[in-house]
Protein backbone atom coordinates (compact mmCIF):
# COMPACT_ATOMS: atom_id res chain seq x y z
CA UNK A 1 0.00 0.00 0.00
CA UNK A 2 1.31 3.68 -0.77
CA UNK A 3 -0.29 6.57 -0.15
CA UNK A 4 0.88 9.94 -1.08
CA UNK A 5 -0.38 13.64 -0.43
CA UNK A 6 1.16 15.83 -2.93
CA UNK A 7 4.27 15.40 -4.95
CA UNK A 8 7.81 15.22 -3.37
CA UNK A 9 11.19 16.89 -4.72
CA UNK A 10 12.75 14.61 -3.48
CA UNK A 11 11.74 10.40 -4.65
CA UNK A 12 13.25 9.07 -1.05
CA UNK A 13 10.90 11.78 0.97
CA UNK A 14 7.50 10.30 1.68
CA UNK A 15 4.60 12.00 3.17
CA UNK A 16 2.22 10.08 5.10
CA UNK A 17 -1.57 9.57 7.21
CA UNK A 18 -1.54 8.88 10.51
CA UNK A 19 -4.30 6.57 11.34
CA UNK A 20 -6.49 8.17 14.97
CA UNK A 21 -9.34 6.04 15.40
CA UNK A 22 -11.09 2.86 14.03
CA UNK A 23 -14.81 4.87 13.69
CA UNK A 24 -17.33 2.28 15.45
CA UNK A 25 -20.96 2.46 16.12
CA UNK A 26 -20.32 0.04 19.74
CA UNK A 27 -18.80 1.94 23.06
CA UNK A 28 -15.57 3.47 21.08
CA UNK A 29 -12.63 0.56 20.80
CA UNK A 30 -10.13 3.18 21.63
CA UNK A 31 -11.36 4.73 25.17
CA UNK A 32 -11.17 0.99 26.37
CA UNK A 33 -7.49 0.09 24.95
CA UNK A 34 -6.47 3.46 26.35
CA UNK A 35 -7.08 2.54 30.13
CA UNK A 36 -5.07 -0.93 29.04
CA UNK A 37 -1.29 -1.50 29.39
CA UNK A 38 0.41 -4.95 29.60
CA UNK A 39 3.02 -5.90 31.87
CA UNK A 40 5.68 -7.96 30.65
CA UNK A 41 3.81 -11.42 31.78
CA UNK A 42 1.00 -10.09 29.60
CA UNK A 43 3.47 -9.38 26.69
CA UNK A 44 5.08 -12.82 27.26
CA UNK A 45 1.60 -14.42 27.26
CA UNK A 46 0.43 -12.56 24.40
CA UNK A 47 3.32 -13.30 22.01
CA UNK A 48 2.70 -17.36 22.74
CA UNK A 49 -0.52 -16.97 21.89
CA UNK A 50 0.52 -14.92 18.63
CA UNK A 51 2.75 -17.76 17.75
CA UNK A 52 0.27 -20.61 18.69
CA UNK A 53 -3.20 -18.73 18.30
CA UNK A 54 -4.75 -22.01 18.93
CA UNK A 55 -2.99 -22.85 21.83
CA UNK A 56 -5.06 -24.42 25.28
CA UNK A 57 -4.90 -22.33 27.88
CA UNK A 58 -2.94 -25.32 29.46
CA UNK A 59 -0.09 -25.26 26.61
CA UNK A 60 -0.26 -21.41 27.22
CA UNK A 61 0.59 -21.66 30.63
CA UNK A 62 3.14 -24.25 30.15
CA UNK A 63 4.43 -21.55 27.55
CA UNK A 64 5.03 -18.81 29.66
CA UNK A 65 5.68 -20.47 32.80
CA UNK A 66 2.31 -19.82 34.48
CA UNK A 67 -0.75 -21.31 36.49
CA UNK A 68 -3.64 -22.40 34.20
CA UNK A 69 -5.83 -20.14 36.85
CA UNK A 70 -3.63 -17.43 36.10
CA UNK A 71 -3.56 -17.96 32.46
CA UNK A 72 -7.04 -18.00 32.14
CA UNK A 73 -7.83 -15.21 34.18
CA UNK A 74 -5.34 -12.75 31.98
CA UNK A 75 -7.37 -14.16 29.19
CA UNK A 76 -10.45 -13.23 30.23
CA UNK A 77 -9.09 -9.56 31.22
CA UNK A 78 -7.66 -8.98 27.51
CA UNK A 79 -11.41 -10.44 25.80
CA UNK A 80 -13.10 -7.65 28.71
CA UNK A 81 -10.67 -4.93 27.78
CA UNK A 82 -10.39 -5.54 23.84
CA UNK A 83 -7.12 -6.26 23.95
CA UNK A 84 -7.99 -9.26 21.47
CA UNK A 85 -9.40 -8.91 18.13
CA UNK A 86 -11.73 -11.06 16.67
CA UNK A 87 -11.54 -14.25 14.94
CA UNK A 88 -13.09 -12.68 11.82
CA UNK A 89 -9.86 -11.28 11.33
CA UNK A 90 -7.79 -13.47 10.37
CA UNK A 91 -10.42 -14.83 7.64
CA UNK A 92 -8.71 -14.00 4.23
CA UNK A 93 -11.60 -12.15 1.89
CA UNK A 94 -9.48 -13.62 -0.97
CA UNK A 95 -10.67 -17.18 0.22
CA UNK A 96 -14.43 -16.25 -0.37
CA UNK A 97 -14.24 -15.00 -3.41
CA UNK A 98 -13.16 -11.25 -3.03
CA UNK A 99 -8.73 -11.57 -4.51
CA UNK A 100 -8.93 -7.65 -4.99
CA UNK A 101 -8.36 -5.61 -2.00
CA UNK A 102 -8.42 -1.86 -2.34
CA UNK A 103 -8.30 0.97 -0.16
CA UNK A 104 -10.56 4.51 -0.89
CA UNK A 105 -9.85 7.87 0.97
CA UNK A 106 -12.70 10.11 1.44
CA UNK A 107 -13.66 13.30 2.49
CA UNK A 108 -17.25 13.84 3.86
CA UNK A 109 -19.28 16.68 5.12
CA UNK A 110 -18.20 16.93 9.04
CA UNK A 111 -21.69 16.98 10.59
CA UNK A 112 -22.62 14.13 9.08
CA UNK A 113 -19.42 11.71 9.43
CA UNK A 114 -21.42 9.42 12.18
CA UNK A 115 -24.43 9.05 9.71
CA UNK A 116 -21.71 8.16 6.89
CA UNK A 117 -19.80 5.83 9.31
CA UNK A 118 -23.21 3.66 9.94
CA UNK A 119 -23.99 3.60 6.29
CA UNK A 120 -20.80 2.63 5.12
CA UNK A 121 -21.17 -0.26 7.85
CA UNK A 122 -24.36 -1.35 5.67
CA UNK A 123 -21.91 -2.57 2.69
CA UNK A 124 -20.47 -5.98 3.29
CA UNK A 125 -17.67 -5.14 0.79
CA UNK A 126 -16.19 -2.72 3.41
CA UNK A 127 -14.12 -4.38 5.97
CA UNK A 128 -12.39 -1.43 8.04
CA UNK A 129 -13.59 2.37 8.25
CA UNK A 130 -10.35 4.63 9.96
CA UNK A 131 -10.99 8.17 10.51
CA UNK A 132 -8.06 10.35 9.77
CA UNK A 133 -6.25 13.69 10.22
CA UNK A 134 -5.20 16.04 7.66
CA UNK A 135 -7.06 16.42 4.04
CA UNK A 136 -8.97 13.33 4.49
CA UNK A 137 -11.40 12.60 6.62
CA UNK A 138 -11.89 8.15 5.93
CA UNK A 139 -9.51 5.36 5.17
CA UNK A 140 -11.82 2.35 3.89
CA UNK A 141 -10.92 -0.89 3.34
CA UNK A 142 -12.64 -2.96 0.70
CA UNK A 143 -12.52 -6.37 -0.32
CA UNK A 144 -14.12 -6.66 -4.10
CA UNK A 145 -14.55 -10.00 -6.56
CA UNK A 146 -12.83 -8.09 -9.38
CA UNK A 147 -12.49 -4.43 -11.32
CA UNK A 148 -16.20 -4.05 -12.10
CA UNK A 149 -17.18 -4.79 -8.87
CA UNK A 150 -14.35 -2.86 -7.42
CA UNK A 151 -15.94 -0.26 -9.12
CA UNK A 152 -19.72 -0.55 -8.34
CA UNK A 153 -18.39 -0.15 -4.55
CA UNK A 154 -16.29 2.58 -5.17
CA UNK A 155 -19.79 4.34 -6.92
CA UNK A 156 -21.38 2.98 -3.85
CA UNK A 157 -19.43 4.90 -0.87
CA UNK A 158 -19.16 8.11 -3.41
CA UNK A 159 -23.11 8.38 -3.57
CA UNK A 160 -23.41 7.82 0.73
CA UNK A 161 -24.75 11.09 1.72
CA UNK A 162 -22.52 13.40 3.47
CA UNK A 163 -19.42 11.69 1.23
CA UNK A 164 -17.89 14.33 -0.63
CA UNK A 165 -14.97 12.78 -2.57
CA UNK A 166 -13.24 9.94 -3.04
CA UNK A 167 -10.03 8.66 -3.79
CA UNK A 168 -9.81 4.71 -4.52
CA UNK A 169 -5.96 2.69 -5.09
CA UNK A 170 -6.28 -0.81 -5.81
CA UNK A 171 -3.59 -3.01 -3.24
CA UNK A 172 -1.03 -4.92 -5.83
CA UNK A 173 0.43 -6.13 -3.36
CA UNK A 174 0.78 -6.22 0.66
CA UNK A 175 4.37 -5.49 1.73
CA UNK A 176 4.43 -6.20 5.36
CA UNK A 177 1.96 -8.61 6.85
CA UNK A 178 0.22 -7.48 10.23
CA UNK A 179 1.75 -7.87 13.18
CA UNK A 180 2.40 -7.02 16.68
CA UNK A 181 4.97 -9.58 17.74
CA UNK A 182 7.57 -6.61 17.39
CA UNK A 183 5.72 -4.68 19.88
CA UNK A 184 4.87 -7.67 22.14
CA UNK A 185 9.07 -8.20 21.99
CA UNK A 186 10.02 -5.10 22.56
CA UNK A 187 7.66 -4.37 25.67
CA UNK A 188 9.39 -7.84 27.11
CA UNK A 189 12.68 -6.41 26.92
CA UNK A 190 11.34 -3.27 28.12
CA UNK A 191 10.05 -4.92 31.54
Amino acid sequence: MRYLEGRCAQPRHVTFTIVLKTIETAPSLLSRMRATRVDDTDARLLLALADEPRATVLSLADAVGLSRNTVQSRLSRFDERGVLASFERRIQPAALGYPLSAFIVATVTQQLLDEVAASLAGIPEILEVFGLSGTKDLLVRVAARDADDLYRIAGRVLATPGVERTETSLVMRQMVDYRVRPLLRREIRLA
